[in-house]
């Protein structure tokens, strides 16, 4: 490991973010206590404006360098000797945040089914907690996608001058009934399996394998299934694609788990920017941070003018276009592409 190297590592932390304050949520609910796990890599610079804060995906956790290792670390985009970068594991999965698997306050048992509805807006808002303990006052750069830019684009329109940039990527400011399909399908597989309703950890976890198998449906395109999973001998069986589908969902199952992605599938389909705020074009104008709404031409999950009207009715919007045949989840292997749109994105306001 050279000097560089060993500077980069000295300068990731991890911590958790203790709330004995408590969440009053969407659905009238309260979350009495909760905890928040997040990784920070760099350190402040002397104006206090270098903080690029990453919100994960559905199945993300709190360590960007690892899975989107061609944007954020050493010589990448966002590289922490330069930037101040914060992750943060959203309140219902299962990487160190409250989650369904946690234990209720005050009690020996775990909440399980009785984990409260959470929405996006819910978690915009303890991502501000986390943000007023740590003591930053401004964020330069807010970036996520899919569910991570559903979460920043609520967060965006909280904090006002707060923000300078959002990139939203591979995202929308409303969930469409087509997302919300894919996913109700996913959840009635987990009701499917035979230990789900049981107060046990492993409930449903059989099944997620089948949800994970439907959601990758979604996240890729034909043609990207036509290029890397046709059979090239012909077959009854045993067929390229079916195994890497069973592949999928059984890589997933060993490291996530039911409750968890029940939740934050609702989480996602509760998302709507203009609830209770005029509608969804209303709550765009008022944005004030600089945005770059970044759509995949070969989306199927979030559809490439998803983004496109998150552009146009912002303030200061800019849509720019992923093109890449593995749909949805180009914004997670495009870094390329990335690097240079979101390089042009910034040199923009120079």
């Amino acid at each position: 490991m050279n000097l560089k190297s060993q500077e980069v590592v000295q300068i990731m932390n991890k911590g958790i973010f203790q709330s004995s304050e408590g969440l009053e949520l969407e659905s009238g609910e309260k979350l009495e206590q909760f905890e928040i796990q997040y990784t920070t890599y760099g350190k402040l610079n002397s104006k206090c404006d270098n903080v690029i804060w990453v919100i994960h995906a559905l199945t993300g956790d709190s360590n960007p360098a690892e899975w989107w290792s061609g944007l954020v670390g050493e010589d990448k985009f966002y590289d922490p000797t330069k930037h101040f970068i914060i992750c943060a594991n959203l309140l219902g999965s299962c990487y160190g945040s409250t989650n369904p698997l946690s234990l209720k306050p005050g009690s020996k048992e775990k909440y399980y089914y009785d984990f409260p509805d959470l929405t996006t807006r819910d978690l915009a808002v303890s991502l501000d907690k986390l943000r007023d303990h740590l003591g930053i006052r401004e964020i330069n750069t807010l970036i996520g996608g899919s569910l991570g830019g559903q979460v920043a684009l609520e967060w965006a329109y909280a904090l006002g001058q707060k923000l300078k940039n959002l990139i939203v990527l591979a995202s929308t400011a409303k969930t469409s009934p087509w997302t919300i399909g894919f996913n109700e399908a996913q959840r009635m597989s987990l009701e499917c399996d035979s230990t789900w309703g049981e107060r046990i950890d492993q409930a449903g976890q059989r099944a997620l394998k089948a949800a994970r198998a439907i959601a990758m449906l979604s996240y890729r395109h034909p043609e990207d299934f036509e290029s890397k999973h046709l059979d090239d001998i012909e077959k009854l069986d045993d067929f390229r694609a079916s195994s890497y589908l069973r592949y999928q969902g059984q890589k997933l199952s060993q490291r996530f788990n039911a409750f968890s992605y029940w939740v934050l599938s609702k989480t996602m389909d509760s998302h709507d920017l203009g609830r209770n705020r005029g509608g969804v074009e209303n709550a765009l104008s008022k944005i004030e941070a600089r945005i770059l709404a970044v759509g995949v031409n070969s989306d199927l999950l979030f559809l490439n003018k998803e983004a496109h009207h998150i552009a146009k009715n912002a303030q200061k919007g800019t849509f720019k276009e992923i093109k890449s045949n593995a749909g949805h989840d180009a914004f997670l292997i495009e870094y390329e592409q990335l690097s240079t749109l979101i390089g042009a994105f910034y040199l923009e306001q120079v």
